[in-house]
């Protein structure tokens, strides 16, 4: 089958047209091909014509860097998620706000600092932004809701910054864009940028915005990149399993971590929700888009990869980068593509294969168990004992064990349904085991009621006409 780049080259071409948007750079990144780049317009720097090299301004996508510093310093016990920050942190107020209300947005912190930033285009430096926090307002009360605060990822910026020993530019080249070879991404305006415009509503004219240096507040909002660049990223997000395979910047179940929902960011919408550091968006039949929209003055930024679904080749990721503050389009055709990546260019089906089966110890286990009346199968598959309801969807993925240190007969849920729960097998004298107890709930081979009897031994009724 062939790559279908005619269809993502028209869908581009479509959201660049629509949108108005001066210079336009798009890249998927997957596992089984090699990146597709395509860009389309002019990128405004006469000395540097549109290519796949030219860089843009990413904006908030810069937090998704930020987030997976902290987390770094916490697997490295330099952090912790529920302590406050004034642990880390001399600052005059606001020192309670917890790391990890401030990775969801949740802390109710107000979105910029002091001042009127967007007006002078003036933003303090390090120094001055802790010093002043408390000029800043808690405009909401800790933990009641998302929103979202510049000013709050910032922070954490800072901290990492100030328990490394080292500007938050230098810790993140080394602990993240070197070991991910992002050579392309830089926290300084390269000569090579694509000119950012704010294009007319009501004509076709196109004003070039000013640079903006951010200062202190780089950790939310400084990075410059390539589309290129930006799909690896969001692929790593989606599969660092595949993308760091030696877990260099991040284990993958710290990712797992960071991309679980903590909070909906419309509690009547439940459209999109905030993990720690990464919008979750959610596309049905259990797929989520996981990254991040970027915008500063002219740019506009798309970065997601996709977890989950048919056709998924592990590992995909997509960027969309613009030149446009205005249009939407940018953020729309990100996810348009990722559809389009799994659609109409699947992963190859693998063949199945036979594999050794399950050791002695656990092939009593196989097959049907009931508990609380349901019915429920364990299997083991890819050398690892399963379980999933028997009514369960198709594509609801299993409970998975692995058994305790020296405990055989006593297992730990991993993944899936009472994630972090015991399993308790129950042998008779012959090693048979005739009873499992899993997250306290008794399961035995036959339907049984909560009293130990069987669903076949019913009341006689004795009501006749």
């Amino acid at each position: 089958m062939s790559v279908p780049t005619p269809r993502y080259e028209r869908a581009a071409r479509r959201a660049q047209a629509d949108g108005r948007i001066p210079a336009l750079s798009v890249a998927l990144h997957r596992a089984d091909r090699e990146p597709w780049v395509f860009t389309v317009g002019d990128s405004g720097n006469p000395d540097h014509p549109l290519g796949p090299g030219t860089r843009f301004r990413i904006g908030s996508v810069t937090k998704t860097f930020t987030a997976v510093l902290v987390m770094q310093a916490r697997d490295e016990g330099l952090v912790d998620l529920d302590a406050p920050i004034g642990k880390y942190l001399d600052v005059p107020a606001h020192g309670d706000a917890t790391v990890r209300r401030l990775l969801s947005h949740t802390a109710g912190f107000q979105r910029e600092p002091y001042g009127d930033v967007w007006d002078t285009l003036i933003s303090p430096d390090a120094g001055r932004m802790l010093a002043e926090l408390d000029r800043a307002e808690r405009v909401l009360p800790n933990a009641r809701r998302f929103h979202y605060s510049n000013l709050g990822l910032a922070v954490l910026g800072q901290m990492v910054a100030r328990l490394r020993g080292g500007t938050w530019a230098e810790i993140l080249t080394e602990r993240v864009l070197t070991p991910l070879g992002l050579a392309h991404t830089t926290a300084g305006r390269p000569v090579d940028a694509a000119v950012g415009y704010l294009v007319d509503a009501y004509s076709d004219a196109a004003r070039p915005e000013p640079p903006v240096d951010v200062g202190g507040v780089a950790p939310a909002a400084q990075l410059w990149s390539t589309a290129a660049d930006m799909a690896k990223w969001a692929a790593f997000l989606a599969s660092p399993e595949t993308a760091d395979p030696d877990g260099r910047v991040l284990a993958a179940d710290t990712v797992d971590e960071m991309r679980w929902p903590l909070t909906t960011t419309d509690e009547s919408l439940w459209a999109a929700g905030f993990g720690l550091g990464l919008i979750l968006v959610p596309e049905g039949k259990r797929v989520m888009h996981v990254g991040h929209d970027g915008a500063m003055p002219g740019f506009l930024a798309g970065v997601y990869g996709r977890r989950g679904g048919d056709g998924n080749p592990g590992a995909l990721g997509c960027a969309v980068l613009g030149s446009s503050g205005t249009a939407g389009q940018t953020n729309e055709l990100v996810h348009d593509l990722l559809r389009l990546a799994a659609e109409l260019d699947p992963a190859e089906i693998r063949p199945w294969r036979a594999a050794p089966p399950a050791p002695p110890a656990y092939r009593p286990v196989l097959g049907r168990w009931w508990s609380e009346g349901m019915e429920f199968v364990f299997a083991w598959h890819d050398g690892r004992l399963q379980a999933r309801a028997a009514e369960a969807p198709a594509g609801r993925p299993p409970a998975i064990f692995e058994p305790l240190p020296d405990r055989p007969d006593v297992l730990r849920t991993v993944s899936g349904r009472e994630a972090g729960e015991l399993l308790r097998l129950t042998r008779d004298d012959s090693g048979a085991v005739v009873r499992m107890h899993w997250a306290t709930y008794r399961f035995a081979r036959l339907q049984e009621g909560f009293d130990g009897g069987p669903a076949s031994d019913g009341p006689e009724t004795t009501n006749r006409r």
